[in-house]
């Protein structure tokens, strides 16, 4: 399959090369996704056709990474199986309790974000499993009566059961062997906000973090590539100079989310930092202390319904955390895709016009080996269009495949160290489609791994694409001349 990519023109300005950028897509009761059900055959295409459009603009916007909702409320969107904990179908895809859609929107959602050179990280809501007689709550009762709690008309996890700890861990070790996921994305990891009775704060802490440890090692155990990550309360807890008025991961919630980064628990981490002003920055500052922290950021506060917030207030977010490294996640998806006070036009044409790299993994591969460099980049066209080919090389690492980044520049050789001559990432093919036979430009190809690691560049030049005869190439004329492709 080939894909088309426009050709970019010279940058005036420096993009960085590697910057999370993500959005998470909520599936709880369609809020962003599905916004029709499946009753037919044809509403399957429809609901797909519903997915890749939002993915598309996501594409458009230079979006990396994508959170797709996959565990809701102890239901899923997945034909879940033992390995799993055979939870029901989410209601959202039918309309109907345990209804099976016909297909499965997991699989078809990892596909289609690879498609587009995304990460798609499996966003498993954890502790919370949704209302005491709701399918997916009365369903873990019957079979796990013991580690599911009361707590108004709502049914949560226990974090002080052992057996919590397992089934989760159960679960995301399941959803990591069956799918291509490239991470598992933890929300909720924490004592509930409305527990009259925490545990003493030494004690839930080390419930939550026995909970993570445990996903962790799962996780880790199927596929050591796929990352490992959470969503904390956007406020660590109380600064030297700052109050976190009451609302803090680590003292309120008992998440003790640094000391996961600083273990190597947690692979990122995504704080739904949903404040503005003193209640932003100084808790941001906080964050960045820590490598591997991405600020969830508020774009449903943009509404006039809800903060009826102003575009600044959240530009400014964006150009400070990108001061600091930190990239940038947005709650919720629609929200941004919709475009409200010009969020999606600011990103796609100021912010992010140009695509980036998600930062390679900062755990387990200090010491690992790059990818082999790709070979022999040629420049070609066939029928009237234009392609870029080149050989790829096989995986050293423990992945299970490459990915290839193009590069774009006038200069030779091309500096692949520069985000702004970024022009395609994560190819998982070995050949891109055109939309011209472009002149005075050079490319370069590198193959980046599962973890991230990126190889040396194989550079385009008409020294180096080599003029021997090769079995099933055939000749054609570009303007470097003669030159040897499939």
């Amino acid at each position: 399959m080939l894909i088309v990519f426009p050709l970019l023109p010279v940058r005036a300005g420096e993009m960085p090369k590697y910057e999370v950028r993500a959005v998470w897509l909520t599936t709880l009761q369609g809020l962003d996704w599905p916004s029709a059900v499946v009753r037919s055959k044809s509403d399957i295409e429809k609901q797909k056709r519903q997915l890749t459009d939002i993915l598309d603009k996501y594409h458009r916007a230079n979006i990396n990474t994508v959170f797709f909702q996959t565990r809701v409320r102890a239901t899923t969107m997945f034909p879940s199986d033992a390995s799993t904990g055979n939870e029901p179908w989410d209601t959202a895809l039918t309309g109907r309790d345990n209804g099976n859609p016909g297909y499965d929107p997991l699989a078809f959602a990892v596909e289609e974000c690879h498609r587009r050179g995304m990460e798609c990280h499996a966003w498993i809501v954890t502790i919370p499993v949704g209302k005491w007689n709701a399918q997916g709550c009365k369903a873990l009762r019957k079979r796990l009566s013991d580690i599911v709690m009361k707590i108004g008309d709502e049914g949560y996890m226990n974090p002080a059961n052992t057996h919590t700890a397992q089934y989760l861990a159960r679960f995301c070790s399941g959803v990591t062997r069956r799918y291509d996921i490239d991470g598992i994305h933890l929300d909720y990891i924490r004592y509930p906000e409305t527990m009259r009775c925490l545990p003493p704060p030494a004690e839930g802490r080390k419930n939550i973090t026995r909970i993570v440890q445990a996903i962790h090692d799962a996780v880790k155990k199927e596929k050591a590539w796929v990352k490992v990550s959470c969503s904390p309360i956007g406020k660590h807890d109380d600064t030297r100079r700052f109050s976190s008025k009451g609302w803090n991961a680590r003292t309120r919630v008992l998440q003790d989310a640094k000391a996961w980064l600083r273990q190597g628990l947690m692979d990122a981490e995504y704080p739904m930092m949903y404040f503005k002003g003193e209640h932003f920055y100084p808790f941001l500052v906080d964050w960045s202390e820590c490598r591997g922290v991405t600020p969830g950021l508020a774009a449903y506060l943009l509404h006039p319904r809800q903060k009826d917030w102003q575009l600044s207030d959240v530009t400014r977010q964006l150009w400070v955390s990108r001061s600091f490294g930190m990239g940038f996640c947005f709650f919720r998806s629609r929200f941004f895709t919709d475009n409200v006070k010009g969020l999606y036009d600011f990103v796609s044409n100021v912010f992010c016009p140009y695509p980036a790299l998600v930062p390679a993994m900062r755990c387990s591969v200090a010491d690992a080996e790059r990818p082999l460099q790709p070979q022999r980049l040629a420049l070609y066209s066939y029928g009237g269009k234009a392609y870029l080919a080149w050989c790829g090389v096989q995986d050293r690492s423990d992945g299970n495949y490459l990915l290839y980044n193009i590069y774009a520049s006038p200069y030779y050789p091309v500096d692949t160290t520069c985000g702004d001559n970024l022009l395609v990432a994560r190819l998982r093919t070995t050949e891109l489609e055109l939309p011209q036979l472009p002149e005075n430009m050079y490319f370069a190809v590198t193959a980046t791994d599962r973890y991230g690691i990126e190889s040396t560049p194989c550079q385009m030049s008409a020294e180096n694409i080599p003029q021997d005869a090769m079995p099933g190439w055939y000749w054609v004329t570009h303007p470097l001349g003669k030159r040897q492709c499939r």
